[in-house]
């Protein structure tokens, strides 16, 4: 795959996000419910969009988020991993889980295995999760992976209405918690 990276996790594989995607892709953001904090849902060629946005940035930044594989099936789980669009108030890992897996500890396997790699291989020092105040799974997986609110933040247009608050940590605190020292 062009020297992109893979991270295997004990049920995921962690890709650069492929063409073949694309149906996975629309099932999400299809959905209401999942897309509801994530952008919004729509129809499959705004899928097409989001698809080819997050393979573009791993050319043009060197790292974005990573297509969910689940390896005993091979099936699209979501996207799950570091985001630095434009404008983007600080350095993100964010997560995005189809319906049909959601609540089964994947976006919490994904998201460690993607601190892990923008901390250890990227040489980030600090990192954010943007997630809207009414969205308690993605606090709850913020809390989860040690990571404190610390407030609002603004994102920029289109998303620049979005109430939103900037959850994070630093390297030091992820590996210290990782140690169990945390």
């Amino acid at each position: 795959m062009n020297g992109y990276p893979v991270l295997f996790t004990e049920r995921l594989m962690l890709r650069v996000p492929e063409a073949s995607d694309l149906d996975g892709f629309a099932e999400m953001t299809e959905d209401e419910e999942t897309m509801r904090f994530i952008g919004g849902h729509g129809p499959r060629a705004q899928a097409w969009r989001i698809l080819t946005a997050l393979r573009g940035a791993w050319d043009i930044r060197g790292h974005s988020m990573f297509s969910l594989i689940e390896r005993t099936s091979g099936a699209w789980v979501g996207r799950v991993g570091p985001w630095e669009p434009e404008g983007w108030p600080g350095q993100e890992v964010g997560w995005g889980i189809k319906k049909e897996f959601a609540g089964k500890g994947y976006a919490y396997e994904a998201a460690v295995a993607s601190l892990d790699y923008v901390f250890d291989v990227l040489g980030w020092d600090d990192v954010i999760h943007v997630i809207d105040p009414e969205n308690v799974r993605s606090i709850a997986l913020a809390k989860r992976l040690g990571s404190k609110n610390r407030g609002r933040t603004q994102l920029p247009a289109p998303y620049d209405t979005a109430t939103v608050d900037a959850w994070g940590q630093t390297a030091d605190q992820w590996r210290a918690r990782r140690k169990g020292n945390g």
